[in-house]
């Protein structure tokens, strides 16, 4: 298979055409080999307008979005050569490598240590040394450490966390996406000051809910 060739197809054909215009967003995505964050038996999709499963956890399945998806969220974010980055759900690493590229540095954290692992071994293989991963409960591993431009979402949630509204310096901006399938509307969420957030809806679509850790059971 024709990587390159499907990888410009992909972009000429799928996600410029859904209104991802941002030429730095397009020569990223036009970049990144996809297939290398693709596992080996679905790598002919890697650049099919379709999920990818990447595996389970806890018997929740881990996909990779929609290449359409990832470039509307590369392009919302507005992402600047400066910005430091937090991304919520690191995946097998593709949409990291994209927001590495576009900004200073990346903070990563994922639930699942198995995604962890595999991402941090694709940001390797591709010399991409200015993101930082972790595995862990976001909500508990990120309050309050420091403040981000950029926060990317990659995963559903019931609402907008005012903790994570919290964590944007002025002027930053956060993609979310919120609701329950398949009725969920994807959102940018700008803090204009220290007390002050707009938020904008930006289009309708599905993705994977947010995996909650499963409460320990304890046993007398």
């Amino acid at each position: 298979m024709d990587f390159e060739k499907a990888r410009f197809n992909m972009v000429e054909q799928q996600v410029r055409p859904w209104d991802v215009l941002d030429l730095r967003v397009l020569e990223v995505i036009g970049e990144i080999p996809r297939e290398n964050f693709t596992p080996d038996k679905y790598k002919n999709l890697a650049y099919v307008d379709t999920r990818i499963p990447l595996g389970a956890y806890e018997d929740h399945s881990c996909t990779m979005a929609n290449p359409i998806i990832e470039g509307r969220i590369l392009q919302e974010l507005d992402i600047q050569e400066e910005d430091l980055i937090l991304e919520i759900g690191t995946g097998s690493g593709y949409l990291t490598a994209c927001l590495a590229k576009l900004g200073r540095h990346v903070d990563t954290v994922d639930i699942n240590e198995e995604m962890t692992a595999l991402a941090e071994k694709n940001l390797q293989t591709l010399g991409i040394d200015n993101v930082n991963i972790s595995t862990g409960d976001a909500s508990k591993s990120w309050h309050q450490k420091r403040n981000y431009d950029v926060i990317a979402i990659t995963a559903a949630m019931k609402s907008i966390p005012e903790s994570y509204k919290k964590l944007l310096k002025p002027g930053g901006r956060m993609f979310i996406v919120t609701g329950d399938a398949p009725a969920m509307k994807a959102y940018r969420v700008t803090r204009v000051a220290d007390n002050n957030w707009t938020t904008e809806e930006l289009f309708e679509t599905s993705i994977e809910p947010m995996i909650q850790p499963v409460k320990q059971k304890f046993e007398f």
